[in-house]
C-alpha cells in the first residue's frame, strides 16, 4: 500500500488478500467496458490468466474484479476495495474506473508490467485494502518534443502507456519547430516533402563543435495521428498538438519562403534550420500567412477532438518585423503600439479563429506581451510570474516553469551527467515543486488548470536519452499534479524514496531507461559533449 505512486488519498489495510487464478472473471458495467478491456489485455500478457468477462458482477466473488460508476464520485475519483467478496473498483466516470485499474497493476507486483507471463505457476495477489482516491488537478500534463529528435509513432505510443500508468492526462504534443514539421498536412505537402528533415544535427548544445552529419527527419501521416489520438483517449490522456507561430517556424518557411519576410532576407535559401537556439526567421504577419495557417489549422481541428488548441507563441524575434516595410506599414494599419502587440494580434486572430470553431487557444506565456486574446489559456514557462499575471487578469493557467519542470535540465552536477543542460533539478527537487503560487488569491488559484512537465529534445537524440531526462523525474512531479501534498518543505520525501524503490522495479519491468538513484551507467553518460549547465539555485519567480 505504501509502495503506490502517485500516492493516494487515504488507504486502508485489511488482513488477507484476493487471489487471482484461471477460474477469476472479470466484470466490468456499463460504461466501464473500455476499461474492461485495457485492464484484461495487460493482465493476460503479464499473468497468463484468461480473466474471462463476466455476465454479472456476482460472478466475480471471491476471486474476480468488478468494475462499475458510481455517480457520487466525481469524474475522475474512484474507489478500490479489495476484500472476501473479491475486488470492485468504482469510478465517477471511466476515467475514474481506469485509475483505479492503474492502482491495482500496482498492488499485483511489477511484474503486472511485463508483455508475457515469468511463470505459469506464481501466485497473483492483492492484499485486503480499501483505497479513495482522487486527482488535486484536471490537468496532469507531459509536452514532448518531437520536432528537434524526431520519436517514431511506437514510441510516442509507449509514452502514453508511461502517462497512464503515473496517472498523467494530457499529452501535449510539440509537433513544429525550426528544426522540423512532423505533421502531414494534406493541402500543403511540402510541410513534409521539405520541412520534415534537416540535413545534419548538432551534437550537443548549439556551442559544441560537434556535428550528426547525416539527414534526420520524419513525420506522422494522418492515419497515425489517429491511431494516437485513439489509442490516447483508450487510456483517458487527451492529446494537444502544438503549431508553433508566428516564430519557431523556419522548416515552415524553408518549405514554403512566401510565408517568411521577404522583404527583408531572401527566405527561398533557407533550409530547415540544423542548430539549436532561437531562428531569427519567423512568420510574416501577412494576410498570405494567416490563410495558410487557417488551413493547417483545419487539419489540425479534424485530426484532433481535444478543447485546447497550443499555438506556441512563444521566443519569436522581432529584428526583421523592425526592418519590414509589410510589418511596418501592418503595424500603422491597425494602429497596434509595437511589434510585441504586432505578436499580439497575430495570436488574438488565432484565438478569436478557433474559438468560432468551439476550441480554445493556449499559448506559451509570451503571448502576455502586448496584450492576451481575450480568450487564451497560458502555458507559463518563464518561471511563475506569467501565470501569476494571467490568473490575476482572469486566463487560465498551466503551470511549467522552466526552472522547475524543466526535464531536460540536468538532474546532477557531477562530470558524467549527459549533456548537462540549464540548473540542477534533483528528484527531490521536482517532488518539492509547487504548481500554485502563494501570491494569487483562492479564486485566482482557481484559474491554475493544472501542471505540466515538459521535455525539449534538443540534447536527447534518441528515445534512452528521453527516458534518463524523464525518469524517475516524471514519477515525482506525476505525484506532484495527483496527490494532495503538504506545503513543499514539509513534504515526505524520504517516504516518497522508500516508495521509489518499488517503482523502480515497475520502470524495470516497462523497460525504461530511467536515470538510477546512484548515476548514469556507463552507457549513458555522453563524455566530451558540450552543454549548458548554469550554477546555483535556479530563481523562484
Amino acid at each position: 500500500m505504501t509502495e503506490l505512486i502517485p500516492g493516494p488519498r487515504s488507504v486502508s489495510a485489511g488482513s488477507g488478500d484476493v487471489r487471482l487464478t484461471a477460474h477469476s472473471q472479470l466484470y466490468a458495467g456499463t460504461a466501464t467496458e473500455g476499461v474492461g478491456h485495457w485492464l484484461r489485455t495487460v493482465l493476460r500478457q503479464a499473468t497468463g490468466l484468461p480473466l474471462r468477462e463476466a455476465r454479472e458482477l456476482d460472478d466475480t466473488y471471491g476471486d474476480g474484479i468488478g468494475l462499475q460508476l458510481d455517480p457520487g464520485l466525481r469524474p475522475e475519483e474512484y474507489r478500490l476495495v479489495s476484500d472476501s467478496d473479491g475486488i470492485l473498483i468504482e469510478g465517477g466516470s471511466a476515467a475514474g474506473v481506469f485509475w483505479g485499474a492503474q492502482t491495482l497493476r500496482q498492488l499485483l507486483g511489477p511484474d503486472a508490467y511485463r508483455r508475457a507471463p515469468l511463470s505459469r505457476d506464481r501466485t497473483w495477489a492483492v492484499p485486503h485494502v480499501e483505497i479513495e482516491d482522487a486527482p488535486r488537478f484536471g490537468w496532469r500534463g507531459l509536452m514532448l518534443d518531437v520536432a528537434r529528435h524526431f520519436m517514431p509513432k511506437d514510441g510516442v505510443l509507449r509514452y502514453l502507456d508511461l502517462m497512464a500508468a503515473h496517472k498523467l492526462n494530457v499529452f501535449h504534443f510539440h509537433l513544429t519547430d525550426d528544426q522540423g514539421w512532423r505533421l502531414e498536412i494534406e493541402r500543403y505537402p511540402r510541410l513534409t516533402e521539405v520541412g520534415s528533415w534537416r540535413a545534419r544535427t548538432k551534437f550537443g548544445h548549439r556551442a559544441s563543435p560537434l556535428w550528426e552529419e547525416k539527414p534526420h527527419g520524419g513525420y506522422y501521416t494522418h492515419d497515425d495521428i489517429r491511431e494516437i489520438v485513439a489509442y490516447a483517449a483508450e487510456r483517458h490522456i487527451t492529446v494537444v498538438p502544438e503549431i508553433d507561430v508566428p516564430g519557431h517556424s523556419q522548416a515552415a518557411i524553408a518549405a514554403y519562403p512566401e510565408l517568411g519576410n521577404t522583404d527583408v532576407i531572401d527566405t527561398t535559401s533557407l533550409a530547415v534550420w540544423d542548430n539549436w537556439g532561437i531562428s531569427p526567421n519567423v512568420l510574416a504577419p501577412t494576410d498570405n500567412a494567416l490563410r495558410f495557417y487557417e488551413g493547417v489549422f483545419e487539419e489540425v481541428l479534424d485530426l484532433f477532438p481535444s478543447e485546447f488548441i497550443h499555438v506556441g507563441g512563444d521566443e519569436c524575434p522581432k529584428d526583421q518585423w523592425r526592418k519590414s516595410p509589410t510589418a511596418q506599414a501592418r503595424i500603422r494599419e491597425l494602429g497596434l503600439a509595437d511589434e510585441d502587440a504586432l505578436q499580439s494580434w497575430f495570436i488574438g486572430h488565432f484565438d478569436t479563429w478557433l474559438s468560432a470553431r468551439g476550441r480554445r487557444l493556449v499559448g506559451w506565456d509570451e503571448i502576455l506581451e502586448g496584450g492576451p486574446a481575450a480568450g487564451a489559456t497560458v502555458s507559463s514557462w518563464r518561471g511563475y510570474a506569467g501565470g501569476i499575471a494571467a490568473a490575476r487578469a482572469g486566463h487560465d493557467v498551466v503551470m511549467c516553469p522552466e526552472q522547475q519542470v524543466y526535464l531536460d535540465h540536468r538532474q546532477a552536477d557531477g562530470a558524467d551527467e549527459p549533456v548537462p543542460i540549464g540548473y540542477v533539478r534533483t528528484l527531490e527537487d521536482v517532488y518539492r515543486f509547487e504548481p500554485v503560487p502563494p501570491q494569487l488569491t483562492e479564486e485566482q488559484a482557481g484559474h491554475v488548470l493544472g501542471t505540466q512537465a515538459n521535455v525539449w529534445t534538443e540534447v536527447m537524440e534518441d528515445q534512452a536519452r528521453v527516458d534518463y531526462q524523464a525518469f524517475p523525474r516524471l514519477a515525482a512531479f506525476a505525484e506532484v499534479a495527483w496527490s494532495a501534498l503538504p506545503a513543499p518543505a514539509e513534504r515526505d520525501f524520504a517516504g516518497f524514496e522508500r516508495r521509489m524503490a518499488a517503482h523502480y522495479r515497475r520502470l524495470d519491468a516497462l523497460g525504461v531507461a530511467y536515470r538510477p538513484p546512484t548515476g548514469p551507467r556507463p552507457w549513458q553518460r555522453r563524455p566530451g559533449v558540450l552543454g549548458r549547465p548554469i550554477d546555483g539555485p535556479p530563481p523562484n519567480r
